[in-house]
């Protein structure tokens, strides 16, 4: 498999794996209900988030924040479409970064198009302190932002900051 295929495979791969969960989740669970993986640590929870990631803005309800967030998503996916083409194919750790990004970011924005709403599932806890939910998209998303200011922190400084 050449390189530029393994790119579009890991983007295949989290967006329909990402697309599976939702659809199984939104099959087996009721919303609001939980299914208890892990005593004490994780749960499966069906939640309904009309916000972004980790539920932020969730409970707002309005109409206006809703096609704000939607266009934002549009806004960002277009910038990753954009440096996804633009990053040379040797450039692996930052393909991969925006291969996971761009993953997570169709998977909600596919969700919010469709739903209108992103559902999420994943709930960790201990005792009564809850992570806020989310979903492979969310954990794609997050993975790649991690690994793009990894690259960015620690890359060369001659390769980052060019002379001219």
């Amino acid at each position: 498999m050449n390189r530029k295929a393994f790119y579009y495979l890991i983007i295949v791969v989290l967006l329909s794996f990402d697309q599976l969960t939702k659809a199984f989740i939104a099959q087996s669970l009721t919303v609001q209900s939980s299914k208890r993986i892990i005593p004490g640590f994780f749960n499966l929870t069906h939640i309904r988030n009309r916000g972004v990631i980790f539920g932020f803005f969730s409970q707002s309800g309005s109409q206006v924040l809703y096609v704000l967030l939607t266009l934002v998503s549009l806004a960002a996916l277009g910038f990753v479409i954009y440096y996804f083409f633009k990053t040379p194919i040797s450039d692996r750790f930052m393909k991969i970064s925006l291969s996971l990004i761009l993953a997570g970011a169709l998977g909600n924005l596919i969700d919010r198009v469709f739903r209108g709403y992103v559902i999420d599932f994943l709930d960790f806890y201990i005792k009564n302190w809850h992570w806020p939910s989310f979903n492979i998209a969310d954990a794609s998303i997050t993975s790649g932002a991690f690994l793009l200011i990894f690259i960015l922190l620690f890359k060369r400084r001659s390769t980052c900051f060019p002379s001219y």
